[in-house]
């Protein structure tokens, strides 16, 4: 307790407790208790509050989902606000004006504060009874037309009403003068100890509009900690041209105190929003060996920006933040908790009601490794037989001591039995293997899932012959592709020329040469994994499947050794070369499997969707309407990317530990953001286009003619695009009629440079990135954005575990070189032997699989209270009817999708989704239950 007492009495700015301005009043002592009570108000000009209390009937009348008119789920914020409303609409004369009395009813979300919790609801009880704990401040929304002055707020104390589990009420009376005009804001003061997560406040007792909202869905800190009161709008939604005179001043402040002065370390509670470069992935100070280079800010290593923390740089590389200060002690708000700041609002909130939520497994990955280490004791160890793999999901790991948060934090992650003492650690099978346990042998099944696995946006196809590299040939080798004619027509059995598949479009390729190849021999020089460039190369069959032609692997020239390159066909004519086949084919599904997780996954989602986040918020004002339309597709994916950077690509951590390139893998994502990554390419359409997987339909110009027409992700997705594009079309043209609308709004256009100049800094020269001219100028920037945070990450995400959770079928890494690279005679004598053994010491080890079974299983995962794209309607566009009738339309398409889905998935002649054993694709369908699921399209990144 002495360690509590200097942070908690000593604030000179928290009002007292115990030396009160007025007199104590008796009143109802029940605090735990539906409490009844009543609350003043008074003009801003006076600085002391009345205290008066009076009985109040309050109805309880809670549903669990209110629905909206919609058929949409209304947040839960107003699920009980009926039940306290009193409809105290009494005009009130007086001898100069009229008034009309006003009840603001705020409902504020419970939270545990951990460590000091029950110190902290003490001295919060205290606060609620003596000073009220929220005190409240209404703004006019228009100016004194008399003067052009502002209107003295109107102040009222709210007191506490309901207090339970579930909820908080406080309630404050308001006298509002016909000459007062709308309330426009409310500033909010928090006078306990504690935070408190305020979901929203309404104004009841207006005769002719009925309640006013307030949507707030934020943390309020204690005053002691914010010079700042916290401004709330309501949820009518202004251009910055057309903001209410009363407002403009606090439309400006709002966004200052959101940008911050680009100084000092940020705390806890900040909601500043700043820019820094990648600096923070290595760990130098604790171990030179993680030492790893700055990702953004130089030509070397260009990168999207992060948010900034402030933290102080590390002894050993003043590039680098310092990672030894992310476990912080917050006792004064009771948490313990260890993580890289982000803003206070973008943290997973304890106010989400659910046992499980995506904070809590992640932050049950530093329990992950230790729990494998006491098990599996050597790292590197490979699994003997192809029968232990399949005993991970049918027997099951014996582990004598585990950590018990593994299992209270996410029980669902694995499945635990209690065994005389022990623990058995027994994975889900994942839908994959149900479907059909051999389909990972299958060359059908390795090309399906290039249209229809979990990275179906890599695949190209082929428009130039013969394949040449890019690289410099006095550096890397020959540029001419050992992937000739004779071997191509071959391998299709002379049903066409090359130069015919060509012209008919037949021919794709997974191309990762030039990209690979330059850090073959880097890593190569770490031990326990190797690399190749590679090529594979596929033909489109009548049946519009794919099959496997020839994979090229290829090695620079290094230490004196000329260039390796060698091509595998799966036509073999003999065992040794189906062996061979099988070998090639591992190695390039971990290539596959390293371009997914860093490049599909991480830069074209997580990563480059950081500084839409941070330019919305420090450049839209709350009551802008694109900030609006954009919120829900920005929430908690600065928390999962910054845990990302605690956790998953660090150093050290788990993606450098069981990917192909350890310590290089964030260089690679580096090098496809330079090299690869273009804001217009991010749209569907594009993409599509520039990959030579579609063109303009020369039927309707409005439509795409898929090169491959059993195509599962563009065909889901281009439906769903379709869909997004017409809801934004409908929200941006009802607020921008022309060009001049959107020209003329500086907080758009401030928003759309910054995101271009300084959170893609690295690219800001770039030619292709769209202008911001006419409303078909944003609708496609929107649309972009918006299908990146949902569409694209759903299909990239959530089948990870299903498809990739049996590893043979999507290993990680490949550990051992080609037996025919290094001509070794008793290399090829082992393989020869027992070829089976040299495929399971190429696939990960023991240890390898199992922590990314695990992590994959995490990331793979929908939470109880996921809000999928749709489903939910934000209370800003159920208050404006045109928008409400939009969001309607919106959600029924969305079901129309979930059924065309399913009709899709039953079409036999549609054998990329559907067939004996094929696991049918549902990676786009709208909505989903919880857990692993393989389908289901959140609003926003949110694991």
């Amino acid at each position: 307790m002495k360690m509590l007492n200097p942070q908690i009495v000593p604030h000179p700015s928290q009002k007292a407790l115990f030396s009160l301005q007025k007199p104590f009043l008796s009143g109802n002592g029940n605090i735990n208790g539906t409490i009844t009570c009543s609350s003043s108000s008074s003009s801003s000009s006076s600085n002391s509050y009345g205290f008066r209390r009076k009985s109040t009937s309050l109805e309880r009348n809670v549903t669990a989902n209110s629905k909206s008119g919609s058929n949409g789920r209304r947040r839960d914020a107003t699920r009980s606000l009926k039940a306290v409303f009193e409809t105290e609409a009494a005009a009130v004369s007086t001898t100069t004006e009229k008034s009309t009395r006003v009840k603001a009813v705020v409902l504020v979300k419970p939270f545990s504060s951990g460590l000091t919790d029950g110190l902290m609801k003490g001295l919060d009880v205290l606060t609620d009874v003596f000073v009220g704990g929220v005190h409240l401040e209404l703004v006019a929304a228009e100016l004194d037309p008399t003067n052009g002055d502002e209107k003295p707020t109107l102040r009222g104390v709210g007191k506490l009403c309901i207090n339970t589990k579930e909820e908080m009420v406080y309630e404050a009376d308001f006298n509002i003068s016909d000459e007062f005009g709308e309330v426009g804001a409310i500033l909010v003061e928090n006078e306990h100890h504690s935070e408190m997560f305020i979901k929203e406040i309404v104004l009841d007792g207006f005769l002719s509009d009925g309640p006013l909202t307030f949507s707030c869905e934020s943390w309020v800190s204690p005053n002691f900690d914010t010079q700042d009161k916290r401004i709330f709008f309501s949820t009518k939604s202004y251009l910055p041209s057309k903001t209410p005179s009363g407002l403009k001043k606090y439309r400006k402040k709002e966004l200052e105190n959101k940008r911050g002065d680009g100084t000092g370390q940020r705390k806890r509670s900040d909601r500043i929003y700043d820019y820094d470069v990648y600096n923070d992935l290595g760990d130098p100070d604790h171990n030179p060996d993680f030492a790893r280079p700055v990702l953004g800010g130089n030509k070397e290593y260009p990168y999207p920006r992060r948010c900034r923390t402030g933290r102080h740089k590390s002894k050993r590389d003043p590039l680098s933040e310092s990672r030894g200060d992310n476990f912080i002690v917050d006792l004064l708000d009771g948490d313990l908790f260890e993580g890289f700041y982000v803003p206070r609002d973008e943290r997973f909130s304890q106010a989400k009601e659910s046992t499980f939520n995506n904070n809590t497994a992640f932050s049950a990955l530093h329990l992950v490794a230790p729990t494998f280490e006491g098990v599996i004791h050597n790292r590197a160890e490979a699994f003997p037989y192809f029968t232990e793999i399949d005993s991970l999901f049918n027997e099951g790991i014996h582990i004598p001591k585990v950590n018990r948060n593994l299992f209270d934090i996410i029980p669902n992650l694995l499945k635990a039995v209690a065994d005389t003492g022990n623990h058995l650690l027994l994975y889900a099978t994942p839908k994959f293997v149900n479907s059909d346990k051999f389909g990972w042998l299958r060359d059908v099944e390795f090309a399906r899932q290039t249209l229809a696995g979990v990275n179906p946006c890599c695949i190209e196809l082929v428009k130039e012959w013969p394949l040449k590299s890019k690289l410099d040939p006095e550096v890397y080798g020959p540029a001419e592709s050992a992937i000739t004619t004779e071997i191509v027509e071959q391998q299709i059995k002379g049903v066409m020329t090359v130069e015919e598949a060509l012209k008919q479009k037949k021919l794709f390729m997974l191309d990762y040469h030039d990209i690979l190849l330059p850090f073959v021999e880097r890593v190569r020089k770490q031990k326990g994994t190797t690399l190749y460039g590679s090529r594979t190369l596929f033909f489109l069959t009548p049946e519009n499947t794919l099959t496997p032609l020839a994979i090229e692997l290829v090695c620079p020239p290094i230490d004196g050794n000329p260039q390796y390159k060698e091509v595998f066909t799966p036509a073999g004519w003999s065992s040794t070369d189906l062996w061979l086949w099988k070998l090639a084919r591992a190695h390039v599904l971990a290539h596959d499997s390293g371009i997914h997780q860093l490049v599909s996954h991480w830069v074209r989602t997580h990563c480059c969707t950081e500084p839409y986040i941070i330019a919305s918020h420090r450049q839209l004002s709350e009551m802008h309407p694109i900030y609006r339309l954009l919120h829900p597709h920005f929430r908690y994916t600065m928390e999962i990317n910054a845990l990302a950077r605690e956790k998953l690509i660090n150093a050290g951590g788990i993606i450098e530990g069981a990917f192909s390139p350890f310590k290089h893998s964030m260089e690679i994502s580096s090098v496809a953001y330079d090299k690869l990554w273009q804001f217009d390419l991010q749209a569907l359409p594009a993409d599509l286009i520039h990959r030579g997987m579609a063109e303009p339909d020369p039927t309707d110009t409005n439509k795409l003619k898929l090169t491959i027409e059993d195509y599962p992700y563009a065909n889901d997705g281009l439906l769903l695009w379709d869909y997004i594009k017409e809801w934004v079309t409908a929200y941006v043209s009802h607020y921008y009629p022309g060009a001049e609308s959107v020209q003329s709004d500086e907080e758009l256009q401030t928003w759309w440079t910054e995101i271009r100049t300084v959170g893609h800094g690295d690219k800001k020269d770039e030619p292709w990135w769209p202008v911001l001219n006419s409303p078909d100028d944003l609708i496609g920037i929107l649309t972009t954005i918006i299908w990146v945070t949902s569409g694209h990450h759903a299909a990239v995400n959530f089948g990870q575990y299903d498809f990739a959770g049996y590893f043979p079928n999507r290993p990680t890494i490949a550990r051992t070189t080609m037996p025919t690279e290094s001509a070794s005679e008793e290399r090829m004598e082992q393989f020869m032997k027992r070829p089976e053994a040299e495929l399971l010491a190429c696939f990960p080890s023991q240890y390898q699989a199992c922590l990314v079974m695990t992590v994959l299983h995490i990331l793979s995962s929908h939470s109880p209270d996921e809000e999928y794209l749709g489903d939910i309607i934000e209370p800003s566009w159920v208050t404006d009817p045109v928008i409400k009738a939009a969001f309607d339309k919106f959600q029924g398409q969305l079901k129309e999708l979930e059924a065309e889905i399913d009709r899709r998935n039953h079409d036999k002649n549609l054998r990329n989704r559907n067939g004996a054993g094929v696991v049918p694709y549902e990676l786009l369908k709208p909505f989903s239950e919880q857990g692993v699921t393989s389908k289901g399209v959140p609003y926003s990144i949110s694991i």
